[in-house]
């Protein structure tokens, strides 16, 4: 077994090139599905205290604008249709699905090595939304986005070791017809990388062809069940407690597709949801009780994942205020919940207010992703690119974001307390008997990259480094090689004779490459 630990044989140089390797998967310094869940800013009392007031909300107010085949499905189950045509949900009926619920959840990539495991307080980061803008960076401007925009952000992310999944980031502007628009959405996220893909449908009828296309792309239905590599992302209600009944529709029509779902409630702190930070988590978490009760009323056991979103408002404006402490906060909190009830959780952060890849950007984004992952969330969507408070996506930022998330993860695996990590044979070597300091020490160079997390495109040069260097910018760094990526034959492209087969039966309006 090849431990990749260099030793003195070979002289400096080839201890050098044993450094600059690629390390084996298990002694990465990060890698996806590390676990989190040291930062707790609710005491267990307090998330109890928010667990029964979500269920006295579902009991006692419910949700109103089921859909008729919804109406069907929850009363069948338990749930109270009343008169005010409230559908409201018994206490025993919650509790009876969250022990019944489907907690063994492996998101699949069409590469089964981007399979996520989402158990526990296992983090994995990765992209989502859908903006309606592209931010270009040269000239600090913003446009509709495309198909090929979205496209090329999947190439760019299946490159960056630090995004484990890509959730549809973008809208397709430029595709006028709404089911063209959909699974000409699916086909350029999944033909840009083999990561797991999210995507949302407008409308039930979007599902059909999209399920088509994915079973060709599979290798048949029964392929594509086996390791179905979408999920829909899907905003089942519009807060304060409705459902969104046209999204329901999708969503029943996607679970019988043997798709998995993303339960997806997106309140906004004082004006959707209630101001308060606990306020806005009970909505979001009862919201997500009543969906995953509609989820196993349509099939006991169909993955789902507990999407509690709220977003923070900037009550001075009424603009999303994402970037912020309050948004960091509201998300650890949702991930917490997620744990208390043992369910594969996902929530937003890494998402900044501002329009450009920026200082502003750079604390936003690195705050809300640290808090997000020491809390332990399953699934941090929007981790990386999203700006303007969700309205621009960036490709140059989408790859700065790779170094940000690479940092929070460092802080996600924490300090490992052993008697080798404590040292105290080093300090007595180097003191006693060595040079006085750990330079060059066996244990200093082979920890180098196992300890360690270097930034890609950040810079610890000196002044005087950095002149010599032409003063780099960091922008043009990332546009270097957000190019250098674009240029070359995406990787996750589908075989010719495959991309063929989809053209002829759908009409695709990505390019095809070269």
């Amino acid at each position: 077994m090849n431990d990749q630990t260099p030793t003195r044989s070979g002289g400096r140089a080839a201890r050098r090139a044993a450094r600059a390797a690629p390390l084996a998967d298990h002694l990465r310094p990060i890698r996806a599905g590390l676990e989190g869940g040291t930062y707790t800013p609710l005491t267990q009392a307090e998330i109890e205290r928010i667990h029964r007031a979500a269920l006295d909300a579902l009991e006692q107010i419910g949700l109103a604008d089921a859909p008729p085949s919804g109406i069907a499905y929850l009363t069948a189950a338990g749930a109270i249709l009343g008169e005010d045509g409230r559908i409201r949900f018994p206490r025993a009926l919650v509790e009876d699905t969250l022990a019944r619920a489907n907690r063994s959840i492996t998101l699949m990539g069409r590469d089964p090595a981007h399979d996520m495991n989402l158990s526990g307080t296992r983090v994995h980061y990765g992209t989502a939304g859908a903006a309606v803008h592209l931010v270009e960076v040269n000239g600090r401007e913003y446009r509709e986005s495309g198909v090929q925009d979205l496209h090329d952000a999947a190439r760019i992310a299946d490159q960056l070791d630090n995004i484990h999944f890509l959730q549809r980031p973008m809208i397709c502007r430029d595709i006028s017809d709404t089911i063209e628009m959909e699974y000409n959405s699916v086909f350029a996220c999944v033909s840009g990388t083999t990561k797991h893909v999210g995507t949302s449908f407008t409308g039930p009828e979007c599902v059909g062809p999209a399920m088509e296309m994915l079973h060709m792309i599979a290798g048949g239905e029964d392929k594509w069940r086996e390791r179905p590599f979408v999920t829909n992302s899907n905003c089942f209600v519009v807060p304060p407690m409705k459902f969104a009944s046209e999204s329901c529709e999708v969503m029943e029509a996607c679970i019988k597709a043997g798709m998995p779902v993303l339960l997806l409630s997106a309140g906004m702190s004082g004006a959707t949801a209630p101001p308060t930070i606990a306020g806005a988590i009970v909505q979001a978490v009862a919201e997500c009780l009543a969906g995953l009760v509609y989820v196993n009323a349509v099939k006991p056991g169909a993955p789902a994942v507990f999407g509690t979103w709220p977003f923070g408002l900037d009550l001075r404006t009424g603009a999303m205020s994402i970037g912020s402490g309050e948004q960091a906060l509201l998300t650890a909190g949702c991930a917490q919940m997620h744990q208390f009830y043992d369910l594969p959780g996902g929530a937003a952060a890494g998402a900044s207010d501002s329009n450009m890849p920026d200082m502003q950007a750079g604390w936003e984004q690195m705050c809300s992703n640290v808090m997000a992952g020491l809390s332990g969330l399953n699934m941090v969507y929007e981790a990386a690119g999203m700006h303007a408070s969700l309205l621009g996506f960036c490709h140059e930022s989408l790859i700065l974001g790779d170094d940000i998330i690479g940092q929070a993860l460092r802080c996600v695996r924490g300090i490992e307390v052993t008697d080798e990590t404590l040292a105290v044979d080093q300090i007595a070597d180097v003191c006693l008997s060595g040079p006085g300091h750990y330079l060059g020490t066996e244990q200093t160079l082979s920890g180098m990259q196992t300890n360690c997390v270097y930034p890609s495109m950040g810079s610890r040069t000196s002044p005087k480094e950095w002149l010599e260097l032409g003063k780099p910018d960091l922008i043009a760094k990332a546009t270097a090689r957000k190019e250098e990526i674009l240029a070359m034959r995406p990787k996750a492209a589908l075989d010719p004779e495959l991309d063929a087969a989809v053209r002829a039966r759908f009409n695709i309006h990505l390019p095809a490459f070269g």
